[in-house]
């Protein structure tokens, strides 16, 4: 019998046209895109159907990501296709909370917008930044940022590929330094701040004034912390959690490990782009992993595991 975990993106996986499919051919995801839209005060349909300026803006990335992740999900769901654990990458950490059992579907939805502006307004534009680090040995990154100031590790995605985050100009060196020193390939990324750093602890503290206003419920089954890459059973854990989440690294690597470790041997990805398949392909090739970004795969998936 298959051990299953449903995997949710972060930031970077969103397009225009995501969950449109969905939309055209399920009651129950037209409800969800609907009920989000009228709870945030936009058109969330348009968001995330339609070209449009606002998808790549972090304060409506958020929210539109997580509600195409959840819709899709309610699909899986109505064929009978449930996991026994879910994780999420930083912000896919809501959506998997929800499907745990912990939150309401729209409560994640308005908590990532929240801290989507947060993220987005803490440091002013142009002072943060992030950048991928390729090729290189974790301990060796960690090793060089070591004692430096304004520059720290943001994400373990995979072998091969760590994220670095904070002041732009120590992100900056940071990179030269790791290319001279060894590193594969360095990228900065098109992103408008410096996530996962120190410097949004403010934005963590704001959040918790949110957290603490949503009802959470005990989980119905576990979900792996990106701060710890711990398997969490206790709901009580959660709000500081992801009041942490916003300024710790996101410690993916560690948490499909994690993952595999206690028996999980099928992943599915859902939600657009196939980015966390990509990762699990250069952490384990032994698991099996699906995609459900369009509405075909979930014939795919329904056909092999029901």
């Amino acid at each position: 019998m298959r051990n299953v975990a449903f995997l949710y993106p972060g930031q970077g996986a969103q397009k225009a046209g995501m969950g449109a499919d969905f939309y055209e051919n399920s009651a129950a995801v037209r409800a969800l895109y609907d009920e989000a839209g009228k709870a945030l005060g936009f058109d969330m349909k348009a968001l995330c159907f339609e070209e449009n300026g606002l998808l790549d803006l972090t304060e409506y990335t958020q929210a539109a990501l997580v509600t195409t992740c959840l819709a899709m999900t309610r699909v899986l769901l109505e064929r009978g296709i449930r996991p026994d654990m879910t994780a999420g990458l930083s912000l896919g950490e809501y959506a998997a909370i929800a499907v745990a059992g912990g939150m309401t579907e729209l409560d994640a939805i308005r908590l990532v917008r929240k801290r989507g502006i947060l993220m987005q307004n803490t440091v002013p534009a142009g002072e943060g930044a992030m950048c991928a680090v390729m090729g290189m040995e974790t301990e060796k990154i960690e090793g060089i940022l070591e004692g430096r100031n304004g520059v720290s590790i943001a994400n373990y995605n995979c072998p091969g590929q760590i994220v670095i985050t904070g002041k732009k100009t120590s992100v900056e060196n940071a990179a030269e330094e790791l290319k001279a020193a060894g590193a594969k390939r360095t990228a900065m990324l098109n992103v408008s701040g410096p996530f996962h750093s120190p410097l949004l602890i403010p934005a963590g503290q704001e959040l918790s004034k949110e957290l603490e206003k949503t009802t959470f419920f005990p989980l119905q089954i576990p979900y792996i912390t990106n701060v710890l890459a711990e398997r969490v059973e206790d709901i009580g854990r959660t709000k500081n959690l992801l009041m942490q989440q916003v300024s710790s690294p996101v410690k993916w690597l560690q948490s499909m490990e994690r993952m595999i470790a206690e028996g999980t041997d099928t992943f599915i990805e859902i939600g657009p782009g196939k980015t966390l398949a990509g990762f699990m392909r250069k952490i384990n090739r032994g698991v099996k992993v699906y995609n459900v970004s369009v509405w075909t795969d979930v014939e795919k998936v329904a056909g092999e595991l029901c």
